[in-house]
């Protein structure tokens, strides 16, 4: 009896952690999808710090450990449905975080995950910028939108302003009509007070002088992992609120950021772009501390080509 060989793909992969130089290219199965999954051809794939910290230490906080393929960013064509999905049909171009805290495996040729951990890849993208949006994009929305509750008229303090995260809350909290205050590296505490949410993106050197800037009723976000020093108990003492969120997969929510993208409210920086092959590359750059917005992984166009993508969308700006 003959068995039919399975259809093969790229990924990148790493059997221990350590610095970039870990990570390399292997054949391996393409994965097929299961009740309520899609199998998205990925073109491209965002590189995350999270990644960065995950390789590492070769390890997800999920427990998952080495072997595996590292990424959550995906926009790509759906290239099969499986059973009972409605939503989404082979050819759609798709973009989203699948998976995440759990590991998802982006950088490679395709991946599955739930029909509905995507959403349609906004008209105004293509797949290098849309593979920068999801985990930034969406940390942002559920932050001020979802937990926050920002409006017209809410005063919003957000640190690293200029960063991944923070460009893109900028952006969506002045969508919502909030009134946006931005730091950089100064000694804000001085000079902010009376606002009605903090998004902190920097960690523990952050919270305290956060809390001193918060009128009554207000809330402190951090999305960096609290330590022993995180401020919640002192922060409900005070009249405010301090809470740490992960992000998760969130489709309603990578639509309302599809739809900010399409009417020109909400624009996402790409510095470099790297093809999948040079991953490690990629990692190396991340870890120089000099890039403005996301690097991507280029998976199907030639990085060149992406690279000169990303250069006409600036000169288009």
């Amino acid at each position: 009896m003959t068995h039919e060989a399975r259809p093969m793909m790229r990924a990148v992969t790493q059997d221990r952690p350590g610095g970039p130089e870990v990570l390399r290219l292997v054949e391996t199965e393409r994965p097929s999808p299961g009740p309520t999954e899609i199998l998205v051809r990925v073109h491209a794939a965002g590189v995350n710090p999270a990644d960065r910290q995950i390789r590492s230490r070769g390890a997800f906080s999920t427990g998952a450990t080495t072997p595996f393929t590292l990424g959550f960013d995906v926009s790509g064509v759906v290239e099969a449905v499986g059973r009972g999905v409605t939503v989404f049909r082979p050819g759609d171009a798709v973009f989203g975080m699948p998976r995440f805290p759990h590991p998802a495996g982006a950088y490679a040729d395709y991946v599955t995950a739930p029909a509905r951990h995507f959403a349609h890849r906004p008209e105004r993208l293509d797949h290098i910028h849309a593979a920068a949006l999801p985990p930034a994009a969406l940390t942002a929305w559920q932050a001020l939108v979802d937990t926050a509750g920002i409006g017209p008229g809410t005063r919003v303090l957000i640190h690293a302003a200029a960063g991944g995260v923070g460009h893109l809350a900028v952006q969506i909290a002045k969508s919502r009509g909030a009134y946006v205050i931005g730091t950089a590296r100064e000694d804000f505490a001085e000079a902010v007070s009376d606002v009605d949410v903090v998004l902190d993106a920097v960690g523990p050197a952050y919270w305290s002088r956060s809390l001193s800037t918060l009128r009554p009723g207000g809330t402190l976000i951090s999305i960096v992992p609290p330590d022993g020093t995180f401020p919640a108990e002192r922060a409900h003492a005070a009249g405010v609120r301090a809470v740490f969120m992960l992000v998760e997969p969130d489709q309603a929510a990578l639509r309302a950021v599809a739809s900010l993208v399409d009417s020109g409210r909400l624009r996402v920086e790409v510095d470099a772009v790297v093809p999948l092959a040079e991953a490690a590359r990629a990692h190396a750059l991340g870890e120089g501390g000099r890039t403005r917005g996301k690097i991507v992984l280029s998976v199907v166009e030639p990085a060149a080509d992406a690279a000169a993508l990303v250069s006409a969308s600036r000169q288009g700006e």
